[in-house]
């Protein structure tokens, strides 16, 4: 059992303080109430500990939550009870700060707290599209059920984003490559020509490009390069914080209209809204409910808000593919594939056949970028190189036709 660390008043008015073990807060009060101590404060030692430091391998992957929730359903699937449950995985996890959450969220859990709202206390494990499908499924009697199709809808998002980040590495890696080529280019070579230089910079005949070649390695050699790259650095953490901060949904309409990743983001989003709508319908939630839900899963703010506004006009009696045909986001294939799944009653079936076309039309999207974007890159690079090399050659061909 966790052990408390509480702050308490004897009946002397006297402040007490100290630790004791017990299965809960409740039980920790009751056991001090038996001492005649009145609790001010009870606190869990693993809880308070649980944000405090910062570690690199600290956190929970998506993978981990995912096993979670199949090994929970799989657990109350076959009879044991929700405490019992979710003792067993705190007990057989090995992650220190997941087992950590798990902990406290069987205590909240025993203090008579819904799991839903427990699970929503730690956002960076559990995020808010779980969070909801796990409410709604306590409110619909299903909760195993969408247990298991959120481990499958994690586990299926984790793959895709391999998949994407695998064929990404090998442009990344040309991208890091060229980086490191020339600047070893501009810091170590380009000095050692300067002497060449020095004549043809006294009869002002040093042709331009390397005046900017020279001028650029003389900056990154400088207090002054320096001083750029930090600047560099701050602009691109600050640009970062501001995306993810007030800026978001100026950046999230611009990823999807940039000319060749627009429609892979758009994609992505959609599928993972499709799928999850889908899942919500299968599980009998009402459509204004699955909507509420599904439209925070699009990951996407210009979206979401898109799909609330559509919400808004079911609500007022008109079919769905009615409101997101007037919204200039969803592809006309995809609305017309709705409006035939609400005719024939057949809309949860839809959606996720939806959102498997759209992935594979990703896949396929982001197959032929990554090989555009190869020999874009090597061209890049190459270019880049050829100035540099231009710029250190063109000085010596010069002298030496004019030794000729």
């Amino acid at each position: 059992m966790p052990d408390y660390t509480y702050e308490a008043l004897a009946k002397t008015g006297q402040k007490q303080t100290g630790t004791l073990t017990a299965g809960s807060e409740r039980e920790a009060a009751s056991v001090l109430d038996s001492r005649g101590l009145f609790p001010i404060k009870i606190a869990s030692v693993s809880r308070s500990g649980e944000g405090g430091g910062f570690s690199l391998f600290s956190g929970v992957s998506k993978r981990e939550t995912a096993l979670i929730y199949g090994q929970l359903a799989d657990l109350l699937n076959s009879g044991v009870p929700l405490l019992r449950a979710l003792e067993i995985l705190e007990r057989q996890t090995t992650n220190k700060r997941l087992s950590s959450t798990m902990r406290d969220v069987r205590l909240k859990v025993a203090d008579g707290t819904s799991l839903s709202q427990a699970m929503g206390a730690h956002p960076k494990v559990f995020d808010e599209l779980a969070v909801s499908m796990v409410r709604a499924g306590q409110e619909g009697g299903f909760l195993e059920d969408v247990l298991t199709r959120i481990a499958s809808f994690v586990e299926h998002q984790e793959d895709l984003k391999a998949k994407v980040i695998g064929a990404l590495a090998y442009p990344v890696f040309l991208a890091g490559a060229g980086m490191i080529v020339l600047n070893i280019l501009m810091i170590f070579f380009v000095p050692k020509f300067e002497p060449i230089f020095a004549k043809l910079r006294e009869k002002n005949e040093l042709p331009m490009i390397t005046v900017w070649v020279t001028w650029v390695s003389h900056t990154m050699q400088s207090k002054l390069g320096l001083l750029i790259a930090v600047l560099f650095v701050i602009a691109v953490v600050a640009f970062f914080k501001w995306a993810k901060g007030p800026g978001r949904a100026t950046m999230d309409a611009v990823k999807i209209r940039l000319p060749l990743f627009g429609k892979v983001f758009l994609a992505l989003s959609l599928s993972r809204f499709t799928r999850i709508f889908g899942t919500m319908l299968q599980n009998g939630i009402p459509i204004l409910k699955a909507l509420t839900i599904a439209k925070d899963s699009t990951g996407n703010r210009v979206l979401s808000d898109a799909i609330a506004l559509s919400a808004e006009n079911v609500t007022s009696g008109q079919k769905l593919a009615d409101p997101l045909r007037r919204c200039k986001y969803f592809p006309g294939d995809v609305v017309e594939m709705i409006a035939i799944g609400e005719e024939a009653n057949t809309l949860e079936k839809v959606l996720i056949n939806i959102s498997d076309s759209l992935e594979k039309r990703t896949a396929r999207n982001l197959e032929l970028m990554v090989k555009l974007l190869e020999p874009l890159m090597l061209l890049v690079m190459a270019g880049v190189i050829l100035i540099v090399v231009a710029g250190l050659l063109l000085p010596v061909f010069k002298m030496g036709q004019a030794v000729k």
